[in-house]
């Protein structure tokens, strides 16, 4: 008697639609690289698109928001803790950092990014932008020396003061000369009502600026 042979049954097929890569908000999931990328490719692609994409950058940049930079500068100066503090200071290989001076190093690099990116935005030539985050890290380090105290300025007491001087400086002197008295004024006039407890340091500071 013949017997018929079992033939193994191929496994089922997926359907059209599991076999297709989930990349519903898949955009959402990526990160700035991953997106910078995308978005290169995506004009390789596609250049009539970058007329689009310039004229949105350009409104991204030159827009900052004063309140947002403020907070975020005073989130960086406060989220500083003892612990980074005693990793700083001390005795090292290279020899020993006083806590004054570890201190003082830490608030520097907790705002350095957005002075960075003021300079930047004058390079740009934006320059309200670049004025309106000069007044948002002033505010923020006025936040965060009287509404947040943060515990390392009590090894840094005059931090915030001298480096919101040096910010408004930093501002005006990048302003070719021509412009550097009107630029002086406004930032004077504006910071006057947000930090009047400072305006009289940071006038002197922005019209020595001025004169260059």
């Amino acid at each position: 008697m013949r017997t018929k042979k079992r033939r193994n049954k191929p496994p089922p097929t997926p359907t059209g639609r599991s076999r297709k890569p989930a990349t519903a908000g898949m955009l959402e999931r990526l990160d700035a690289d991953e997106l910078a990328a995308v978005l290169r490719s995506l004009l390789r692609k596609h250049p009539d698109l970058k007329r689009d994409a310039e004229s949105m950058a350009t409104a991204i940049v030159s827009s900052p928001s004063v309140e947002d930079i403020a907070d975020e500068v005073c989130t960086n100066l406060t989220s500083l803790d003892a612990e980074e503090l005693s990793g700083r200071a001390g005795k090292h290989s290279w020899g020993y950092v006083e806590p004054d001076q570890a201190a003082q190093e830490l608030l520097e690099e907790a705002i350095a990014e957005s002075i960075a990116d003021m300079n930047r935005r004058m390079d740009l030539g934006l320059e309200a932008a670049s004025e309106a985050i000069c007044v948002g890290i002033v505010s923020g380090l006025f936040r965060a020396s009287s509404e947040s105290p943060c515990r390392l300025l009590e090894w840094a007491p005059d931090f915030p003061v001298e480096h919101a001087c040096f910010v408004v400086e930093e501002c005006v002197r990048r302003y070719h000369a021509a412009k550097r008295r009107a630029a002086a004024d406004r930032l004077i006039a504006f910071l006057s009502g947000v930090v009047p407890e400072w305006s009289e340091m940071i006038s002197k500071v922005a019209r020595r600026a001025a004169r260059g």
